[in-house]
């Protein structure tokens, strides 16, 4: 059986000048404005309930996709997920 060469393959789809060190990011993560985020993911999701109690299920279904597409709702889910897990190893 013949054996190929190795290929060094790069998958990343991030342009040199889009890469960050981890300093930058780190300082993106501390300038997040956590209280703001946290309003905006809490806000939807008052909408929902809202538009559950309605039985307005269109409008429930667009906002569970707002929700789960946000970048206030990601960024928070990672922030508790990394808490969570920062708080269970001490």
């Amino acid at each position: 059986m013949k054996e190929g060469k190795l290929m060094k393959v790069c998958h990343s789809t991030t342009h040199n000048c889009e890469k960050h060190t981890d300093r930058d990011l780190a300082r993106q993560w501390n300038s997040i404005d956590w209280d703001k985020t946290r309003d905006t993911v809490n806000r939807l999701q008052i909408r929902i309930a809202k538009a559950t109690k309605e039985e307005n299920w269109n409008l429930v279904k667009r906002l569970s996709y707002l929700l789960t597409h946000s970048r206030s709702a990601k960024l928070l889910a990672v922030r508790i997920v990394t808490q969570n897990k920062a708080m269970a190893s001490k």
